[in-house]
């Protein structure tokens, strides 16, 4: 009964920090725009499958993939032994699930499995991360944090497999040395269980429940610490995919409120209407936080920072300062400094700093040539380019701002209709003496 108690409060006070967290998350996302409407439902759960539990994005690295692919379908397995132990510990069972025969059998040994393929997977991971160079790793926008974060990260989940595999050893070997019925099957503990052969009896009990503790106060505090970590992407990349946009990456999406606009102009009889006079304006494109949508800061939530869209950006290739993961980070940062001082005042509270400039410099969203490299390659769908255009539009469309060449671009099409410096009338002249056979 005292296990029973002293499980519950560490569970609740495990789902009141969460709570806690997520409330000041969906604060923050009530600053935000709103974004394109969510329908086409199967087709989203297709992408879903396809990119995210699929993990198709990331066999492009075949190599390094696979190990990645492997922790993410262990996670999905041993979720499931993890949902287990909250049972036993809130109720005093053992192996409560144990119900399901077969099936039980086939979950815990993946479990078994996958807890050793995670491990050494886990390994390989610390191992680049501390001892080779990898360039897409570094970066103006990754400090020294950034790389703490991920080492502690990675070491706690390696310390959750071990403990893992060291519960289940420890049950195997005390259920077969006191001949009590053993429930699941394990491939891998089964074979570590002999490291107890030499071990008193009670000696293997006091390990059980020392790896069944660690192992669930781990998973607790690993799930309050995520949503401040990149890791933050545990919980949110198969979602993240799903609320993908579904147009092709190349189009990008008008402003809503100059289509308005250019639709009453275009209509006489509702140029001067109620509709156009009354509608409040609204800030053309980005320049702060609260500009951006609310899939713009899911996305900056759900970024893994794994480099992998600055790494293809030809504009970064070729040493210009554009860095489209540096873009989405700066997204979650913002937000994180200004966003309580817009909760607490209201939204014509301000800093006085900016997502533009102060942290987005206008040389950066300039470089930045809308091939969608980076959207492509994205692991979880995050779309780069929509942002940076319309941090674009804030720059031209309100303060007038722009490179020298794309202001020529902007006067010919005022002037002459087109972004060529010729009138409409001479447009043609390159034609004039050449011979055409005209059916």
């Amino acid at each position: 009964m005292a296990r029973q108690i002293i499980f519950t409060a560490i569970l609740l006070l495990t789902l009141g920090i969460f709570t806690y967290t997520a409330l000041r998350i969906i604060a923050f996302f009530r600053l935000t725009k709103s974004a394109f409407p969510i329908k086409n439902f199967g087709r989203r759960f297709a992408l879903m499958l396809n990119v995210a539990f699929g993990q198709t994005k990331i066999f492009r690295r075949p190599v390094i993939g696979f190990f990645h692919a492997l922790v993410f379908w262990g996670f999905c397995v041993i979720l499931f032994g993890s949902i287990e132990m909250v049972i036993d510990g809130l109720t005093g069972t053992d192996k409560a699930l144990k119900i399901l025969g077969l099936v039980y059998d086939i979950i815990m040994a993946s479990g078994d499995i996958f807890a050793l393929l995670v491990a050494v997977s886990i390994v390989i991971f610390l191992f680049r991360r501390l001892f080779l160079h990898i360039k897409r790793f570094e970066g103006i926008e990754m400090k020294h944090s950034n790389h703490v974060d991920a080492i502690i990260a990675l070491t706690m989940i390696l310390m959750l497999m071990l403990s893992l595999l060291g519960m289940n050893s420890a049950y195997f070997a005390l259920k077969t040395r006191i001949a009590e019925s053993l429930f699941g099957v394990y491939p891998i503990s089964s074979r570590l269980s002999t490291i107890y052969n030499g071990s008193s009896i009670k000696f293997t009990e006091t390990l059980y429940e020392v790896c069944w503790w660690t192992h669930i106060v781990l998973i607790f505090i690993f799930a309050n610490i995520l949503p401040y970590s990149k890791h933050f992407h545990v919980f949110l990349s198969v979602p993240n995919v799903f609320l993908s946009r579904l147009d092709p990456l190349g189009k990008l999406p008008n402003m809503e409120h100059v289509m308005r606009e250019v639709k009453l102009m275009l209509n006489p009889d509702t140029a001067f209407s109620a509709q156009a006079s009354d509608t409040p304006a609204e800030r053309f494109g980005v320049k702060d936080i609260e500009d951006v949508t609310w899939k713009n800061y899911f996305d900056a939530l759900s970024c893994t920072q794994c480099g992998r869209c600055t790494s293809v950006c030809p504009a970064n290739i070729t040493g210009k300062k554009l860095s489209p993961r540096k873009i989405i980070m700066d997204v979650r940062a913002r937000m994180k400094e200004k966003g309580p001082g817009l909760i607490k005042n209201g939204k014509e509270y301000t800093d006085s700093k900016s997502l533009i400039r102060d942290y987005v410099s206008e040389e950066e969203l300039w470089a930045c040539t809308t091939c969608n490299a980076c959207a492509q390659e994205c692991p979880i769908n995050i779309n780069h380019p929509t942002l940076i255009v319309d941090m674009r539009r804030y720059l031209v469309m309100e303060e007038g701002l722009a490179p020298g060449e794309i202001k020529a671009v902007f006067s010919n099409i005022e002037n002459n209709g087109a972004p060529w410096q010729y009138s409409p009338e001479d447009r043609l002249l390159w034609a004039k003496d050449l011979e055409m056979n005209v059916h």
